[in-house]
């Protein structure tokens, strides 16, 4: 770390790559907090990833620029790659931060998703980690301004409580401008109604078969106080999320038959 630098040290990752436009602004708000941000990204879209990690052909890693660097791996494999390699005999982090996606991570979002993946790994590590995504309609404008505007206050509100290991936050802002937004309001993760896979087959030039994953999402009504919810309210989510998977009350119920 240069002997200029001041500020708490800032991971930065994602999942929509390197050159996406929502990278740059979460580097953009990072860079108002501390001069020493790290930014390790997948050089290439890596959404609906999730957790997962590339252990059948190696990574490669690529020097973009003064602490900037390109992964061909995973938002996870990025993470890994950043504490254990290029800060490696280093300072940790204070705070990774992930984002901010291009799209929803809401409810079950979170399971598939890469960039709130990069902040499980980043809990996992025991680094404070916050996940940021904007929602957006297909192709259409992205509403930039509204984290420019939210997401410092919410990180420095986060940042100054207790909080307890195993715990990230996954932030969504609504597709509003920011004048639009109805405030910024604590939740818990929604689930939606059931969704129709849709298993698209086509033909490449060839005739071989190949096939694209996609959903129709029906419409529900979320339960209030959920992430959903909120969103549909015009309000600014923020989930705290706990990493450990584990239910006590099915524990407790079971445990009568294993002991």
């Amino acid at each position: 770390m240069p002997a200029s630098a001041h500020g708490p040290r800032i991971l930065l990752a994602n999942d929509d790559g390197i050159n996406s436009p929502g990278l740059a602004v979460l580097e953009e708000i990072a860079r108002t907090m501390s001069d020493d941000v790290w930014v390790v990204a997948p050089d290439s879209e890596q959404s609906g990833a999730a957790h997962s990690l590339t252990i059948n052909e190696p990574l490669r890693l690529r020097t973009i620029g003064d602490r900037r660097f390109a992964v061909r791996g995973t938002p996870t494999d990025c993470v890994m790659l950043a504490v254990h390699h290029l800060m490696r005999g280093q300072k940790k982090p204070d705070l990774l931060m992930s984002g901010i996606n291009m799209g929803a991570n809401l409810g079950e979002d979170v399971t598939y998703s890469g960039t709130v993946a990069a902040a499980i790994e980043g809990c996992l590590l025991g680094i404070r980690s916050i996940a940021f995504s904007q929602l957006m309609k297909l192709n259409g404008p992205v509403n930039w301004d509204t984290p420019r505007k939210f997401a410092p206050e919410i990180i420095r509100k986060v940042l100054g409580v207790d909080w307890p290991p195993g715990v990230l936050i996954n932030v969504n802002f609504p597709d509003l401008p920011a004048a639009a937004i109805t405030g910024v309001f604590t939740t818990k993760q929604g689930q939606r109604d059931a969704a129709d896979l849709v298993i698209d087959e086509r033909a490449d030039v060839r005739g071989v078969p190949y096939f694209w994953i996609g959903f129709r999402r029906n419409p529900f009504k979320p339960l209030e106080d959920t992430d959903f919810a909120v969103i549909d309210q015009g309000g600014v989510t923020v989930s705290p999320l706990r990493v450990d998977l584990s239910d006590p009350d099915m524990r407790e119920k079971i445990r009568p038959l294993f002991s």
